[in-house]
């Protein structure tokens, strides 16, 4: 592959990253999007079902009503059957229409029954699937964050690697140099008192003290002394 082909692969590569890092992007907003118009759905559904529960509250009150009245009216004809039997079958016919009355309420009591039923189903299913999708858009921005960060230590840490290896080198360098300075320093001294040493030697020389050449004479009375 030619360079040239290796370089157009590449901005190809980058321009792909580039373009589903943007989507991914937008994704986390559709989503996040999309939960917020969830709660709103899910919160219209808790309002309706508290309406559907209101409506079998006032059903079943009817249907409590209607059993009251039938056993009223039972009661009554039981008490009119000697007395007055057209007054009996009266209020036997009372209570088959009451009767009546009552299943038609109680199929509406159970019909708002079993659709407050099935829709608190599917109210807890939706917030139960709601909750997850959240946890997980949630997961994946922190994720996305705790790995920005990562990039950016590990990216600070390779710089700082960098540069502490060149500070490293150049504190050898100078520790280098003080020392080369060191060991200059320590000679000069080294010679200075060596040439001061060599000046009080010969001052003591010439005044007799110390040193000098020694005399034929000297040197015989010397050897005849011992």
């Amino acid at each position: 592959m030619s360079v040239w082909k290796k370089l157009v692969t590449a901005v190809k590569g980058g321009a792909t990253e580039a373009a589903q890092s943007v989507v991914d992007s937008q994704a986390i907003r559709i989503l996040e999007q999309e939960i917020r118009e969830a709660k709103e759905e899910l919160r219209k559904s808790d309002h309706a079902r508290t309406q559907i529960l209101a409506k079998c509250k006032l059903s079943q009150q009817k249907v409590d009503s209607f059993n009251s009245s039938i056993a009223e009216y039972e009661a009554h004809a039981r008490k009119a059957i000697d007395s007055d039997r057209q007054l009996a079958l009266d209020c036997a016919q009372k209570v088959s229409e009451l009767k009546e009355e009552r299943d038609q309420e109680q199929t509406y009591l159970d019909q708002f029954q079993q659709s407050e039923k099935q829709l608190a189903q599917n109210i807890q299913q939706a917030k139960a699937n709601l909750r997850r999708l959240e946890q997980q858009v949630d997961m994946v921005k922190a994720t996305e964050s705790v790995q920005k960060a990562q990039v950016a230590v590990s990216s600070r840490h390779m710089g700082a690697n960098s540069k502490m290896k060149t500070a490293t080198e150049s504190l050898s360098r100078i520790q280098e140099k003080q020392k080369m300075r060191n060991a200059e320093l320590q000679a000069a001294e080294e010679l200075a008192s060596n040439e001061s040493n060599s000046d009080l030697e010969k001052r003591l020389a010439e005044a007799g003290i110390k040193g000098g050449k020694t005399s034929a004479d000297d040197e015989l009375a010397r050897i005849l002394g011992k």
